[in-house]
């Protein structure tokens, strides 16, 4: 916590009311939807790494005139970012731009959904992009790759594209056995086997057959659970994209059309592009949404979900939450505006519209509104005192409790009227350790508004 001034202690009965003013945002934990929060990114493909899970996104940015065309997708470079609970990102920088690649247009701003994979001790990324030489590589989006030692980078680019491959969506799937495919989409979603090499087609290209005819369908992932092989895919079935999934008994096919992974998002966000992995037990599904930008859905967010399977191995499909997953230690902020749960006298809204990086602030208008936020680990030590920050229209008092809204009660806050953003605590708190599921419940007042929660 930095930047707080003017503190202040007001004895109430049991209680210790510390109020701060505070001037300056403290840095927010990464650890709930959407899961990287600095930066607009879209098309995640996550993939396990030794002990971490490293997720390459595209990277949306904002066009301009001359810089991209206005009103539609615009990349220009890629950043890869890792985590080894799911919790905590680090972003490891930028690892391809489009003025790095020598086959690529250095002004496309079309550096969509990549990919990579480990082979041989090697990280190969691909990735599309529009060519710069139209002659030689003709108009259409080529696939290129670029190679490191680290799969953190840095990654260098190959001369050219790989040869016979045109569209968009990289896909990468090692088989058991060994062998390499690529799939990708252009219309159709289409694959071919890669030489060891990982930069060269091994194979006829083949055009998956018995997919959905009507409507888009693109960003092709694979991947292999007890023997039956998984082609997922966005495809859009009525006006957005939605996450479908097709199985077989071969990585090039044919495939059956099986089931939805996940339905259009509600607020009409057009696309969605994923992956799946599996990782500490526990599979995943990450994808993306419009979180930081409701209103121009070319500008979105990745975020993931845990993802389970029936006995007969059809995959259960994904509601989307704002809490995510992984494990929030309670003495870092906790952003209870990503809820598991909330009350209909509850609600959520940017804290700055004309900055919507600086995240979401929760709204109890009304005495009895609740929120719900899951998987908190109070640890083994003792905890001595809850701070939050807050706005309030009135004085009141909250209750923090465990389990439910009428679950073992861990504090009550008393609530001063304030016109400006200060953090609030008590230092009367029940002793309480483990990983618990949180819940702030309003008894008396309304308007209040916080920002975040932290123990300590």
């Amino acid at each position: 916590m930095k930047n707080l001034h003017k503190i202040i202690a007001v004895k109430h009965p049991g209680v210790l009311l510390l109020i701060f003013l505070v001037t300056v945002l403290s840095k927010h934990a990464f650890s709930q939807n959407p899961f990287i929060r600095n930066q607009f990114t879209a098309d995640p493909t996550a993939r396990v790494f030794g002990d971490r899970v490293y997720v390459y996104p595209s990277h949306d940015i904002l066009a301009q005139p001359g810089k991209g065309r206005v009103g539609w997708f615009c990349m220009e470079d890629y950043h890869v970012f890792s985590s080894a609970n799911l919790t905590d990102w680090t972003d490891h920088g930028m690892i391809v731009s489009q003025t790095k690649v020598p086959w690529a247009n250095p002004t496309g701003y079309s550096m969509w959904a990549p990919d990579c994979i480990e082979r041989n001790g090697k990280y190969y990324f691909y990735f599309p992009t529009l060519p710069k030489d139209t002659t030689l590589y003709g108009r259409s989006f080529g696939i290129g790759v670029a190679v490191s030692d680290n799969p953190a980078g840095p990654f260098i680019p190959e001369p050219e594209p790989i040869k016979g491959v045109k569209g968009i969506d990289p896909n990468i799937f090692i088989d058991k056995d060994g062998q390499a495919y690529l799939y990708w989409s252009q219309g159709n979603i289409y694959v071919a086997k890669l030489k060891d090499n990982m930069k060269e087609l091994a194979s006829e290209v083949v055009t998956i057959p018995n997919l959905p005819t009507k409507g888009l369908k693109e960003g092709p992932f694979v991947f292999e659970r007890n023997g039956i092989y998984y082609l997922t895919y966005p495809h859009v079935e009525n006006k957005t994209e939605r996450l479908e999934y097709a199985i077989g008994d071969n990585p090039m096919g044919p495939f059956k059309v099986t089931g939805v992974i996940m339905d259009e998002s509600p607020t009409g966000c057009w696309t969605n592009h994923h992956s799946i992995i599996q990782y500490k037990k526990q599979w995943y599904l990450f994808y993306h949404h419009n979180d930081y930008s409701p209103k121009f859905d070319k500008a979105r967010s990745v975020r993931l979900d845990s993802l389970s399977f029936n006995a007969d191995g059809t995959i259960q499909k994904v509601i989307p939450t704002l809490r995510g997953a992984g494990v929030t230690n309670a003495r870092t902020e906790i952003q209870i505006d990503r809820y598991s749960k909330i009350d209909e006298r509850a609600s959520i809204a940017f804290l700055d519209t004309a900055d919507t990086f600086k995240g979401w602030k929760t709204q109890f208008r009304e005495p009895g509104a609740w929120v719900q936020y899951n998987t908190v680990d109070f640890g083994s030590q003792p905890i001595k005192k809850v701070i939050f920050k807050m706005l309030a229209e009135q004085d009141g008092t909250i209750e923090i409790r465990t389990g439910s809204t009428t679950g073992p009660l861990l504090s009550t806050v008393i609530i001063r009227k304030t016109n400006q953003w200060m953090i609030v605590g008590s230092d009367d708190i029940k002793k309480t350790s483990g990983v618990q599921n949180l819940f702030m419940v309003l008894k008396e007042g309304k308007a209040l508004e916080i920002d975040w929660i932290r123990f300590e």
